[in-house]
């Protein structure tokens, strides 16, 4: 039996636990928009040739996902957010190897929750 739930913009509709009314899906562009607008790009970040050619030799020493699902790790994580620390960015100790499905989910709602 799948959950149902009155949607709270005032659409009125009924929808699937875990699904927006094109009205929130709309508001959720426009914020990620407004984001990524002011976010610098992945280069300015640091994520240049150097990071892929140590992200590559991470992921072939480690190969599956940290999080223990069983799938080959496809990203090279920080399990702190470096927030520009050229310190915690470059620091291995603070990397781990995780699947796209898990950085995704897992590791977005883990840090949505501290």
């Amino acid at each position: 039996m799948k959950l149902r739930y009155l949607c709270t913009c005032g659409c009125g509709k009924i929808l699937d636990h875990g699904e927006k009314c094109e009205f929130r899906q709309k508001q959720d562009r426009a914020r990620k928009n407004r984001f990524d607008r002011k976010r610098p790009s992945a280069r300015e970040r640091g994520y240049n040739w150097e990071w892929q050619k140590a992200r590559k030799e991470y992921l072939e020493r480690h190969p599956f996902c940290r999080f223990g699902c069983g799938r080959l790790a496809t990203l090279v994580d920080h399990v702190i957010p470096h927030k520009g620390s050229p310190r915690l960015f470059w620091d291995r100790t603070n990397w781990q190897p995780l699947c796209t499905p898990c950085h995704s989910r897992e590791k977005q709602r883990r840090e949505r929750n501290q």
